[in-house]
Formats: structure tokens, C-alpha cells, sequence
């Protein structure tokens, strides 16, 4: 609870400075707004998106067992494990089955794959906030408002406050 509370502040902190620039002018205004919110949708709806697509690999339990962190880094390619080695001569070995096993081994692009890359980037946590960017941007542009000097550094506002309000909700 603490956490929403934390991340409304962010908000209604962030939302005030936008408000002020509506004493200089509708048109500073307007890009902020519209700059801002949609920034803020696309990073708050992103991270909540990946924390969804993370939480349901950990509840169906398809995560991999991974290797010890210090073990990546020191032995990325696993030259140094201690499995064994095939100690056999050359000659009695099947060069042609050890290929095939080892390119059983690499990944292949397929159907699941495919789904698997989508099943993160196709969320509605994710569509949604770039449509209302989209949108927004094609508003002020057809109400003769756009303004890049004021819209461009407007989306730095809601970057910033859309990252501290994930962290605060992903706590």
C-alpha cells in the first residue's frame, strides 16, 4: 500500500509541474501533456507487461536452472565443467552421430519461438500506450499545436517519473 502511495506522489508531483506550464502557454501546455502521459504509459505499461510475462514463466515453472552468476562470467562457454570428456580414439568415433547430437542442441527459429517473442511484445500493457502516443502526437499535429521544441524535451518528464513509478511498484 505504501508502494501505490508512493507511486501517486510521484504522479501528482510530476502532473504539477506539467499544470504549471499552463500559466505560460495552451500550446507548452498541451505538448507537455501529451508528451508526458504518453511516456509515462509506455514505460509504466512496458514494465508492468514483463513483470506479468516473468511471474507467469515462474508460476508455470519454465525457467531453466541457471548456472552460478560467477561461473558465467569466469567460464562463459563451459570450457572448464567437469563433465567428462570422450577419451576414445578417433578412429571408433561416430563423427556423423555427434554432429547430429550437437546440432539437436542449437536453437532453431520456429512457431514457438515466434510465440514465445510475441507473447511479450503483443501485450495490451504495451499497445495501448503506444496507440495513446501515436494518437496524441497525430491531435497535436492536426490541431496545428505540435511543437518539437516543447514536445521532445516534455517526453524526458514522463520517462523519469514513469521509471520511479515502476520501481515503486515492482518493490
Amino acid at each position: 500500500m505504501i508502494m501505490v502511495l508512493r507511486a501517486i506522489k510521484t504522479f501528482v508531483v510530476a502532473e504539477g509541474l506539467v499544470l504549471a506550464t499552463s500559466l505560460y502557454s495552451k500550446t507548452l501546455f498541451a505538448n507537455t501533456q501529451v508528451a508526458f502521459l504518453s511516456s509515462l504509459f509506455v514505460i509504466v505499461g512496458s514494465s508492468f507487461a514483463y513483470k506479468k510475462m516473468v511471474n507467469n514463466k515462474i508460476d508455470v515453472e519454465a525457467y531453466e536452472s541457471e548456472r552460478d552468476l560467477l561461473d558465467t562470467i569466469e567460464d562463459p562457454h563451459e570450457l572448464y565443467d567437469d563433465a567428462p570428456l570422450n577419451e576414445t580414439p578417433a578412429e571408433e568415433l561416430d563423427l556423423k552421430a555427434i554432429v547430429k547430437e550437437e546440432k539437436a542442441k542449437i536453437k532453431t527459429f520456429s512457431f514457438k519461438s515466434i510465440k514465445h517473442g510475441a507473447r511479450g511484445s503483443v501485450s495490451v500493457f504495451r499497445i495501448l500506450p503506444y496507440i495513446f502516443l501515436i494518437l496524441g502526437f497525430i491531435a497535436l499535429k492536426n490541431n496545428s499545436l505540435l511543437d518539437l521544441s516543447f514536445y521532445l524535451p516534455s517526453l524526458l518528464i514522463g520517462i523519469i517519473a514513469g521509471s520511479l513509478i515502476s520501481k515503486e511498484l515492482s518493490s
